[in-house]
């Protein structure tokens, strides 16, 4: 890329703990990612309108809540009607394993539970764009 890779990191639905999406979001800055964090409590059109407007290349979701079979899928499902299934989406917080390959067939690109570290996360960004 000619270009510094662009995340949006958001929370969808009512989720309301974000400690983790920050510390994510410092670590993709200081690797040298630009970082748009959105915030608390989007729903899945804020999330994909968003990343259409700052021109991201990785949609980073954290989701806590529980709701990740209906909220993930639903981002999924607005970046095909919009043809930007370029963008990359990533969801990382408490999915439950037998849960993650659903997801994947849905269009989430790949989950990251509690322990991942930063630098693998980075990794995988860098590896799905290149």
């Amino acid at each position: 890329m000619n270009r510094r890779i662009r995340v949006l990191a958001a929370k969808p639905g009512l989720d309301g703990h974000d400690r983790g999406v920050k510390v994510i979001c410092h670590g993709l800055r200081d690797a040298g990612m630009e970082v748009i964090y959105t915030g608390l409590r989007q729903t899945p059109l804020q999330i994909v309108t968003a990343a259409l407007q700052e021109d991201a290349d990785i949609i980073a979701l954290s989701i806590l809540s529980g709701a990740h079979d209906y909220l993930l899928p639903k981002v999924a499902d607005l970046l095909k009607e919009r043809e930007s299934e370029h963008i990359v989406l990533i969801a990382g917080g408490i999915i439950p394993e037998e849960d993650i390959p659903s997801l994947k067939q849905k269009g989430i690109r790949e989950v990251f539970g509690p322990g991942t570290t930063i630098a693998e996360i980075v990794d995988y960004i860098k590896s799905s764009l290149s």
